[in-house]
């Protein structure tokens, strides 16, 4: 296959540019500060459901809760757009859930915790099953050789598009009577609200341009809720069959489980564990994100010189560092804080991209690219709701510190390391056999 026009791929990317500013203005940024200010007060303990939670613990909990319902609905949802062919259909929906979700965290404060968490959860179902959809794209307008720079661009106008959003809301946060703003806490949901528009409005471009998927093939319709499960099960007996692909697959579950939930949990262990204030807190994040744009390309065109595998080798080992050097990181040590986050920025996005792009490599040719994605996607998914009750849990345990939750995330990471040096060993062997 030939990769589709410039004027499709941007388009594609644009959907990066879209809803990437959920991921740093919600997920990393300006909301976990405001969540751990609203929930503050009754020493970060918050009643909920009949139980008491510490206010991290909760939050973990609850994205684990929203990863959890994607993964179940997934698998339902892409059979039904692989064999109708209506992906975009999808994306839409949820991308319009998320965007919504967004907007009306604009009425979340400490009056109505509940609201902030099912809000919280909603935004982050229709991020992350967007995304479902968005990547099954990836293999049907790019070829082979093209898919590592097709992904990077992704995350390239992802990072660009959220840090032009980021910096307005820190301009509307810290010069607040150029707007006629009245508190903090007023910015920061005029914040979520403006990220609710931005996704919604910058996804009509890649919902426009993106062409309709055909229908994969014709086969009388089963209960839509065991449909997907099946055709999960299918994937999987296919997986079985490449050996490469099935010891990738078990690689990215545990170094992405890490991955993801440094990225979910980073801003609350700064704030609660380390005491960065929040304006540093804010400004590494920035830095972080500024850092992946280069990062993202980096990968990219290292994996074209040493291979996708050895590539990722190198990103999880850095990931194992910087666990190891976020655990002995002492209090209020704001300039250690800054280095490492450089250092997340430079292996966040890259590891990512690569990882999407390697899966995409390492895929049969075959038109359910949907079913395929969403095998990945659950796998993702599945991953992400141990880490994020993992790491909630051994809070929990720690009486609230989560110092020894980010030592346990260095032990995924090398777990995925060392199924990543299997992989490798068993890509050469089958290569060797070949020649």
């Amino acid at each position: 296959m030939q990769t589709a026009s410039k004027k499709t791929i941007n388009a594609w990317a644009m959907y990066d540019w879209a809803n990437s500013a959920y991921n740093l203005v919600i997920t990393s940024t300006m909301f976990p500060a405001y969540y751990e200010a609203v929930t503050a007060a009754n020493n970060h303990e918050v009643n909920l459901l009949g139980r008491t939670f510490v206010n991290t613990a909760l939050y973990n909990y609850a994205l684990g809760f929203a990863f959890l319902v994607v993964a179940i609905l997934s698998p339902i949802l892409s059979s039904i757009a692989d064999y109708k062919g209506n992906k975009k259909s999808f994306l839409r929906f949820f991308c319009t859930l998320g965007s919504i979700a967004c907007s009306g965290l604009f009425f979340f404060n400490e009056n109505n915790i509940g609201l902030g968490i099912i809000l919280i959860i909603l935004a982050c179902i229709g991020y992350w099953a967007s995304l479902v959809f968005y990547n099954a794209y990836l293999p049907e307008i790019a070829a082979e050789k093209d898919r590592d720079s097709v992904s990077a661009k992704g995350f390239v106008m992802g990072y660009i598009g959220s840090v032009l959003l980021q910096i307005f809301c820190f301009i509307m946060l810290f010069k607040q009577e150029w707007f006629g703003i009245k508190s903090d806490s007023q910015a920061l949901q005029i914040s979520f609200l403006l990220v609710g528009i931005w996704w919604f409005a910058f996804a009509q471009k890649t919902l426009f341009v993106l062409p309709k998927s055909s229908p994969a093939a014709n086969r009388p319709e089963k209960n839509i809720f065991v449909n997907g499960f099946i055709e999960l099960k299918i994937v999987w007996q296919k997986i079985k069959q490449l050996p490469v692909l099935k010891y990738y697959l078990a690689a990215f579950f545990f170094y992405n489980m890490g991955v993801q939930t440094v990225m979910l949990a980073a801003t609350l262990y700064g704030k609660s564990e380390l005491a960065i204030p929040t304006t540093n807190l804010i400004i590494v994040i920035l830095i972080i994100q500024l850092v992946a744009i280069f990062g993202a390309t980096f990968l990219s065109k290292l994996s074209g010189k040493i291979g996708n595998m050895q590539a990722l080798v190198v990103a999880v080992t850095v990931w194992i560092g910087i666990c190891i050097a976020a655990y002995f990181l002492p209090k209020g040590n704001i300039t250690a804080f800054y280095c490492i986050g450089a250092v997340v920025g430079f292996v966040m996005g890259g590891i990512q991209s690569l990882s999407r792009s390697t899966y995409a490599k390492l895929m049969p040719d075959i038109k359910e690219t949907t079913s395929f994605f969403s095998f990945y996607d659950v796998t993702e998914k599945i991953a992400i709701v141990i880490g994020m009750f993992g790491y909630g849990y051994i809070t929990e345990l720690a009486g609230g510190s989560q110092r020894n939750a980010v030592l346990w995330l260095a032990i995924l990471f090398i777990t995925g390391l060392i199924i990543l040096l299997l992989t490798i060993k068993k890509q050469n062997k089958i290569k060797h056999a070949i020649i």
